[in-house]
């Protein structure tokens, strides 16, 4: 299964806009709050694995 890292780019009510940073040429992804850990703000690193987003210590 692929990994992917994400910086969390900024953040709009329901929805969050992340940065792909292990390869930026992919863009932006709009992805549910509700699919995120809640914690997260601007600037948060996660890394997608598994069908699941963790925060990047």
């Amino acid at each position: 299964m692929n990994t992917f890292q994400y910086r969390v780019a900024s953040i709009d009510e329901d929805y969050a806009n992340l940065e792909r940073i292990d390869a930026a040429e992919d863009g932006y992804k709009l992805v549910a709050r509700a699919l995120l850990p809640p914690e997260i703000k601007e600037g948060t690193k996660l890394l997608y694995e598994m069908l699941q987003y963790t925060i990047l210590e």
